[in-house]
């Protein structure tokens, strides 16, 4: 901007990065441009969240997507999960994929559903990554995804004792493999493997299952959003739940959300909520 002879500049964030933090405001200053902070940092910061988290935490922003039932159930006791919601609300989660980087499931899910976890019907120039957090690497590189590999990219987080024969299936399939830390249980350490992600240059997230992994997560403080579409429908106390379970002896050990958002998807609704 030029205004009365006097160059100015109007910034909504400083560069967090300590590499470059406030040198470039300091050059432009230096040269006698006059510059103007802070203007709708908010929006900025979330704009940003995933770049300005992995900066500071050197960790990936994560959004934890549910599709559940009234009851918050995620399929029936026999494991039908397609579909609980309608057509607006899955390809609003095609949508959101799109504002990925990636896309994460853990094992269960992907050997369960057998997905693609691409955003398809809303003309996708790229597709996110494709993530899996699978310590044994038991999901059979014969999947959808193990098809795939080669024309949109697949990673899967494994523990080191994963066997050396399915490690060589897998890298033939193209897929990229990292090796990350395991808890004393033997699963993944959830945060070691999004520490390994975002050195990978990774800065958004987006989980979509299952209950165990959703709730490793949710008990490590790693989740920063929660997309949640509900169904109208119920399916019971012997359905399998959206969570799995928490260790959470008094409420006030719960972990906490704030509503941001309700939305109406046809006869689903999308609630947002942000730690």
């Amino acid at each position: 901007l030029v205004a009365a002879g006097v160059a100015r500049v109007v910034t909504a964030l400083t560069d967090p990065d300590p590499r470059v933090a406030g040198r470039g405001h300091a050059i432009l200053r230096a040269a006698g441009i006059e510059v103007t902070e802070s203007v709708l940092a908010d929006p900025a910061r979330r704009l940003n969240a995933g770049f300005l988290k992995r900066v500071t935490q050197g960790l990936p922003f994560v959004t934890l997507k549910l599709a559940t039932s009234l009851d918050g159930r995620i399929a029936t006791a026999t494991g039908q999960s397609r579909w609980i919601t309608g057509p607006l609300a899955r390809r609003a989660v095609h949508a959101m994929r799109l504002r990925h980087d990636a896309v994460l499931v853990g094992a269960g899910t992907a050997r369960a559903d057998d997905p693609d976890l691409t955003a398809r019907d809303i003309g996708a120039g790229h597709q996110p990554v494709r993530l899996v957090m699978d310590s044994r690497l038991s999901l059979s590189p014969d999947s959808r995804l193990g098809a795939t590999a080669r024309q949109h990219p697949v990673w899967l987080l494994h523990g080191e004792t994963a066997p050396a024969a399915a490690r060589a299936a897998w890298a033939a399939t193209g897929a990229r493999l990292i090796e990350t830390a395991t808890q004393p249980g033997g699963g993944l350490d959830p945060t070691a493997a999004l520490r390994a992600l975002a050195e990978l240059g990774l800065t958004r997230i987006l989980c979509e299952g299952g209950g165990q992994l959703a709730a490793s997560l949710l008990a490590a403080h790693l989740v920063d959003d929660i997309a949640q579409f509900t169904a109208g429908l119920a399916l019971g106390a012997d359905g399998l739940p959206g969570l799995g379970p928490l260790p959470v002896p008094d409420l006030t050990e719960a972990p906490r959300f704030r509503l941001t958002e309700t939305r109406s998807l046809g006869p689903d609704t999308l609630t947002l909520w942000s730690a």
